[in-house]
């Protein structure tokens, strides 16, 4: 009679698959008890434990995974004792037994790494310094070691045998693994340096993401793109390919609007007394009007304007209308202060004089910016009449239709 036999006081006779089976039987009784009552009673009383990484690994499966080695080394420790058990089939069953626990083993070191990562995720500091790649190196590395153990135990050799030889395949090895190990060597890097963290909106034309990292891992990054599409990019492209981080104008807290308006140059002339005191009524324009009406007169003083107005200077429409605007983008409440506010004059093109309005938003919401942006346009282009001044557009079929319209009308009346 064995021990488990001794134990539950029964007793199954000689035959000893009867009493393996009965070794199996107690093994899954022992697994419930570990797993539905020992940790069970784990978990309940560490329930008020204020570190959060135990809290972690006792929320995780790997309390389960390591319910299972106990019966396991107990299983393997009464097959052993069986004599009446033929030779082959016992070091078959030991076999089976020796390489189920190698892998509940690894896969108790994988549900340990996935606690691990889940809690540090939830960490501000996982933004910056993710960890997910090297645990997947570490994951791959246990795997890679319980493999060894495996066919050990297969071939019945020494586990330095294995890794001996795995110096002959080193070759085929970098070639299987060439993407981890160069995704490896670029999370590194990314990581270190900081090229890339979770959140940060990127931009990478190449394999058309443009949107928000949502996952840093060892082979691959993950982006969500603006229509809610998935990109997937391998690790290591992140070096051999140029991308735009946006983090930089996000932790600045402004985002840059640069945009021109094309002005029609048939419309550019001089401004008129009654042009700058219709203008002077314009707060921005004030303060400028004033000074540069001072500065015009002093600098005409050397000169016969009342015999040659050639020589004079005088203020013109677009000039006064950039120092407007830029008096206006100041008090703008929604634009940032502290960064550049600039209102100039590009080349002139075939589609009129370029003015062009550089400044930076008090904010980074897409949906903020853009209504901003549309705000500004929106007060310039409706003020352009004021100063005078067109916006160019292309001539479209209406405007010919209505000058052949015009014709027709003009000849009708004639006759």
């Amino acid at each position: 009679m064995t021990d488990f036999e001794k134990v539950l006081g029964l007793d199954v006779g000689t035959s000893p698959y009867a009493r393996a089976a009965l070794m199996v039987v107690a093994a899954f009784f022992l697994f419930v008890v570990c797993r539905r009552v020992l940790f069970s009673l784990l978990q309940k009383l560490t329930k008020d434990l204020s570190n959060i990484w135990v809290r972690a690994v006792l929320d995780s499966r790997f309390l389960f995974q390591v319910s299972w080695i106990l019966p396991i080394v107990a299983l393997a420790a009464g097959i052993r004792g069986l004599a009446e058990f033929p030779g082959a089939t016992q070091i078959a069953v030991e076999k089976f037994l020796m390489i189920v626990l190698t892998i509940i083993g690894a896969r108790s070191f994988s549900a340990l790494f996935d606690a691990i990562q889940g809690n540090y995720a939830k960490l501000e500091v996982s933004r910056n310094r993710p960890i997910k790649g090297f645990l997947q190196v570490l994951n791959l590395l246990v795997y890679l070691a319980a493999g060894i153990l495996i066919f050990s135990v297969i071939f019945d050799k020494s586990p330095w045998v294995f890794l001996s030889g795995l110096g002959a395949a080193t070759a085929v090895l970098l070639l299987v693994f060439r993407d981890t190990i160069l995704s490896f060597v670029a999370g590194v890097q990314l990581t270190t340096n900081r090229l890339i963290n979770v959140g940060d909106w990127i931009e990478m034309p190449q394999f058309n993401a443009d949107g928000d990292v949502i996952d840093i891992a060892l082979n691959s990054v993950k982006v969500q793109n603006w229509d809610k599409t998935i990109t997937v990019i391998p690790t290591h492209k992140f070096l051999e390919h140029s991308f735009r981080n946006w983090r930089g104008m996000s932790e600045s807290g402004g985002r840059r609007i640069k945009r021109a308006i094309s002005l029609d140059v048939g419309s550019i002339r001089f401004l008129k007394e009654e042009d700058i005191l219709r203008l002077n009524a314009l707060l921005p324009l004030r303060e400028y009007l004033r000074e540069k009406q001072a500065e015009l007169a002093e600098y005409n003083k050397s000169f016969q304007t009342k015999e040659s107005a050639v020589n004079s200077r005088r203020l013109t429409n677009i000039g006064t209308l950039r120092a407007y605007l830029e008096g206006y983008l100041k008090s703008h409440p929604k634009v940032h202060k502290e960064m550049t506010i600039m209102v100039r004059q590009l080349s002139p093109t075939s589609t009129g004089i370029p003015l062009e309005i550089y400044l930076f938003t008090n904010t980074t919401r897409w949906a903020d910016y853009e209504a901003i942006q549309a705000d500004i346009f929106d007060h310039i282009y409706a003020m352009l009449p004021l100063f005078d001044l067109r916006a160019f557009q292309e001539p479209t079929g209406g405007d010919f239709a209505g000058a052949l319209s015009a014709r027709q009308r003009d000849q009708v009346i004639s006759l």
